[in-house]
Parts: C-alpha cells; structure tokens; sequence
C-alpha cells in the first residue's frame, strides 16, 4: 500500500467500491474498496499489521458479533481540508441521476401488516404498565420490488444531497448492501476526546413555517418524548462515565433539525482515562443503547424479539470506522435499506413507552418510509 495526499475537493463517495465500506458527515469520513473481512475480536490486531492510517470499516449485527472491512484501497478525510489515499483504487462518478417513477402499492409489501404492528405497539404498552420495562423500540419493514437493479451509489449520492448533515453509509451486510443517512452520532473518539449525541422522541417537519416550529416546540413539551429521551441519556452517561476521566452533557434536551423530523438531542463530551478505549470498543460497550432497544436492555431485547417478527440484520446496529490508534467514529444504521439486486428492505421504529398511542406510533414510521421512498426513486 501507499499512501498520497489528495485535494480537499476529492467526493469520498467516488472512492467506494462494490464490497467496501463509505460512511460521510459533512464530507467527513472514510471510503473503501472491498478487501479482508476481520472479526471484530481480531480487528486491534489486523490493524497493527497495516501500513499508518489504514482504517477497519462496516456495519454491525444488531444482536452482535460480525466483521469489519480492512479495504486494500481506502481514501479518508479527517477535516474538510486533510484527504488521504491508501492503495492505488480509482474513483467513480455518479452521473446522469434521474428519479424512476413512484412506486405501486404492488411493489411494497408491509412487513408487519401495519394491524399487526399496532397490536405489538398496544402488547408492549401494557408490559410497560405493567412494570415489565421502561422503554421498548418497534420496528417495521417494507418490501420494494422494482424493475431495475438498485444502486448503492446512486441512493448514497441522493441520500447525502437531502441531509449532507446526517451520516451518509454503504456496507456491506448478510443478504445485500447497507445503505441509509443516519443522524446518530452512537460515539466518536479522537485521541483522548470522545463524543456521543444520542437522539430519542422525535416530531414531523412541515413545510409550513408556523406548524413546523409549533412542532418543534411541542415536542420539547412532550412528557412522552422527555421520558423516552431520558431513559437514553441515563444510559449513554452510565456507560461512558466509567471509561471517562471528564465527561459533560447538555443539562437539558435540545432540538436537532433533519430534512424531515425534528429530534430531541443530547451532546456528550468526555476526556477518555488512561490507557482510552478505542472507538470500537466504545462502541460496543454502548450497543445497544435505549435508543434503538429499550431499558432495561435485557427486557426488551426479549419484548423486540417477541413482538417485531422479522430479523433486524445491521439494521439499528453500530455503522463506522477504526483505526489501529483507536480513533474512529461510529454511527447507528438508522434511515436505511438493505439493497439486493431489485429489492430492497427499508426499516423504520418508534419509541415505545408507557404514554405510547398505537396509531402516533404507525405515523411516525409511515412518515419515515415515505421520506426514504422517495430518495430510494434515485438509487
């Protein structure tokens, strides 16, 4: 491998290749070509085999285990202006996008009937009242059937140029490609510097001024939502707190802004102890958060496995990056498809607590499907 300098103009985007890695944020990020595929217990050890720079990339199994990406050409930018090319892979362009046209109602199949889902929102309802858990995250599946091959590039490109704030990704998965833009941040470390912004409770963007920050403002008055995000927060500051010599967060939820919902978010920044954890091992230790499980964890990750009735896969598992000093970012694959020649599987969940209304709950992943359809026309 070499490594040469390139211009902070260069489109991460185009560095990625079929069976690697691509995760951006403001142009931020890493790009790969296919390469060897290393456990995670091993990756530490790969990495100190690799020439300085060289990162190990992909996306997590929700239930755990699987493998990272060391791609034998990579390109990563560590700020808008420092861009570094290992390996000697060239870079694809994509050109000439027009959107398909919009999907039948033949070509998307709900999975679970929107019925059955309401009923496992309503059943997980009543555990919580119960004193069973606190929180649960329900999730849903459509099926697209098109006639075309999709294109991970092509929906990535679209994907970015809607939220170019959000984590923009492609990995490779069991079963197909990963591809979504996830405003997640799940843990980031830089040296000694780690960060989290876990997001939990969220509100529909309008395309009207005063309804969109009525909104907003009612989601900041939501018991519901402060509940829901709360039982995040305390989990995310009882993980990191042992690992941190500091560690600080937003005493109060603020709003975060995205194409198309309004989120409650909380930003963490610590100073990791000595000897610091690496970014994968941060990210491990935080997975899965309340954001994407529920608490207590145990309780329902049972109630998911009960209540969902499809494998989750990557999805809602940790997205990201490694390098063998331990710096890397890790996002969490939310707003995504899994993409196998002409089908595609978009997932969508909701936070589930005890002020939970089976039929809010339906909207809201109905309101996420319909916004990554219609970026999915692109790909």
């Amino acid at each position: 491998m070499t490594a040469a300098r390139l211009g902070a103009s260069f489109d991460l985007l185009a560095a990625w290749h079929d069976g690697g890695v691509f995760l951006d944020r403001d142009g931020v990020g890493i790009a790969t070509g296919p390469g060897d595929t290393v456990a995670i217990d091993d990756v530490a050890a790969a990495l100190r085999d690799r020439p300085e720079g060289v990162v190990a990339a992909g996306a997590l199994p929700f239930a755990g285990g699987g493998g990272l990406v060391i791609g034998e050409d990579q390109v990563r930018r560590t700020d808008p202006f420092v861009t570094t090319k290992i390996g000697e892979g060239g870079a694809t362009l994509v050109t000439g996008m027009v959107p398909a046209a919009a999907f039948g109602e033949a070509a998307v199949t709900p999975v679970p009937s929107p019925a059955i889902y309401t009923g496992g929102v309503e059943e997980a309802v009543r555990r919580i009242r119960a004193g069973e858990l606190r929180k649960v995250v329900l999730a849903r599946t459509i099926e697209v059937t098109a006639d075309r091959t999709f294109d991970p590039r092509r929906l990535a490109h679209r994907l970015r140029a809607v939220d170019p704030h959000a984590f923009s990704f492609i990995a490779p998965a069991d079963d197909g490609v990963l591809v979504g833009a996830t405003p997640e941040l799940l843990v980031s470390r830089q040296g000694s510097e780690v960060r989290a912004n876990p997001l939990a409770g969220s509100a529909p963007r309008s395309g009207d001024k005063e309804e969109d920050r009525a909104n907003a403002e009612a989601l900041v008055a939501s018991a519901k939502n402060r509940e829901e995000h709360a039982i995040v927060v305390e989990a995310i500051a009882s993980a990191l707190r042992p690992r941190c010599a500091t560690l600080t967060w937003d005493p109060e939820p603020v709003l975060l802004e995205t194409a198309n919902v309004w989120h409650l978010s909380t930003r963490f920044r610590g100073r990791l102890a000595d000897p610091a954890a690496s970014a994968l091992e941060l990210a491990l230790a935080l997975h899965p958060t309340p954001a994407i499980a529920g608490a207590p964890t145990d309780a329902a990750l049972a109630a998911i496995g009960q209540l969902e009735g499809f494998p989750r896969g990557a999805y809602a598992g940790p997205v990201g990056w490694v390098d063998a000093a331990g710096n890397g970012a890790w996002a969490i694959a939310l707003r995504c498809a899994l993409l196998s020649d002409d089908r595609a599987t978009l997932y969508a969940g909701a936070g589930i607590v005890g002020g939970s209304d089976a039929a809010d709950e339906l909207d809201e992943t109905d309101r996420k499907f319909r916004a990554f359809l219609d970026a999915l026309r692109w790909g």
